[in-house]
């Protein structure tokens, strides 16, 4: 009987360290986002503007109007805590911004306001601070 705890327990393990566990992979069949040429640990390090090469790609797929590699991207946010401008509902859209390292969707987002989107704020502590973005427009 103990085994049998042991063998679970292992295969929890091996499970979680594996991202099988985790809330939500990417789609497609890569653990990957399809653009990954921006991606690697140099490519983290913020621009002048303070975002980093994983918040530009994610604005270069909201631009192009996807695939977005997350099934939660370009969903409704709700904004309940109030730290958005008020807007009425369907206005603000989130989108995952990739963490690497992370076996999650991590803790970074971008939200954009309007459609076509109009605004963009990022956060890099889920939803607790948001910083206002300028994205030039074509």
């Amino acid at each position: 009987m103990r085994w049998i705890r042991i063998a679970l327990l292992v295969g929890l393990a091996v499970a979680a360290a594996s991202g099988w566990l985790s809330r939500e992979t990417p789609r497609g069949s890569s653990t990957e986002p399809q653009v990954a040429s921006d991606w690697g640990p140099a490519a983290s390090q913020p621009d002048s503007a303070g975002l980093p090469a994983e918040a530009r790609q994610t604005l270069r797929l909201i631009a192009a109007g996807g695939p977005f590699p997350y099934d939660r991207d370009g969903t409704q946010f709700q904004n309940r805590e109030g730290r958005l401008p008020a807007q009425p509902p369907g206005y603000y859209r989130e989108y995952t911004v990739r963490t690497p390292g992370s076996s999650d969707r991590g803790a970074r987002r971008l939200v954009s306001g309007g459609n076509p989107p109009v605004e963009f704020y990022y956060t890099d502590d889920h939803y607790r601070s948001f910083r206002r973005i300028e994205v030039p427009h074509p």
